[in-house]
């Protein structure tokens, strides 16, 4: 009996997944990653200059490093890859189920970050940052029309690639819709809205709390905003004032802060 179409395309994608790698660079998304014991580490490819920086944690990580000469530094990155001397070749983290990472530590109440179609790697780097920096449980985003993990996206993240959860789910409003059904308060921050975040926060800062951004430009979609509990806006000092998303996440975990 031949496979329906579906099948063989789920089947496809289960193939891809499992082969995909990724290559990070630069010594401070490199080194992270060597630390990292539950990160899959398949090449590393050092000029003598960085594996001498890096010396400690390759070691501990127990590869073997390719050692090369500056001048035919040959890992296949992007032109102009800000490299320093490091590449590592890893397999993408798997985190887990979102239910599960985003159940909190039952002793502050959880904060999560949702992403609508945000593509940029700089952009969601920065606010992986910001993640990490203010607490919260996962930066999640879908699986298509976003920012995938790449070695842009963990330089720019600093490291917090390696210690934030960054989800990948299939469906952003059906994951929306799961978190309600955890408890939590859905915010999803919108120029126009009327409501400032601190008024949505007030008394209820005891709650699972997820904010949802949008890309620059097009914002929050329509099927977004009708699944958040509330659509809220950044406080300006002046009416022209605006924040690119990044900056927009990091102003938003705090004034949510639990």
């Amino acid at each position: 009996m031949k496979k329906p179409r579906w099948v063989i395309d789920k089947e496809q994608a289960k193939r891809a997944a499992a082969s995909e790698t990724v290559w990070l660079f630069g010594l401070h998304a490199v080194r992270d990653a060597l630390e990292n014991p539950a990160r899959e580490k398949l090449r590393l490819i050092v000029t003598k200059n960085a594996a001498d920086k890096l010396e400690a944690a390759i070691a501990a990580s127990g590869i073997t490093p390719e050692e090369v000469d500056p001048r035919k530094f040959d890992a296949p990155l992007d032109p102009g890859s800000v490299h320093q001397g490091a590449a590592l070749e890893v397999k993408p983290l798997d985190w887990g189920p979102m239910g599960e990472v985003c159940l909190g530590d039952g002793r502050t109440a959880p904060r999560v970050v949702l992403l609508d179609r945000v593509t940029d790697p700089h952009n969601v780097g920065a606010i992986l940052r910001s993640a990490e920096v203010f607490g919260a449980r996962a930066v999640i985003a879908p699986r298509h029309h976003a920012a995938p993990e790449t070695g842009a996206l963990a330089k720019t993240a600093s490291g917090a690639l390696e210690r934030q959860p960054y989800l990948r789910v299939r469906n952003l409003a059906d994951a929306i819709i799961e978190l309600q059904a955890m408890g939590y308060l859905v915010l999803g921050l919108a120029g126009e809205a009327e409501m400032s975040i601190e008024a949505a926060m007030e008394g209820k800062r005891d709650r699972p709390v997820a904010l949802v951004l949008g890309a620059e430009g097009p914002g929050l979609r329509e099927r977004t905003r009708e699944v958040c509990d509330a659509l809220v806006r950044i406080e300006f000092a002046n009416d022209f004032g605006s924040l690119n998303v990044s900056n927009a996440a990091a102003v938003a975990l705090y004034a949510a802060r639990a």
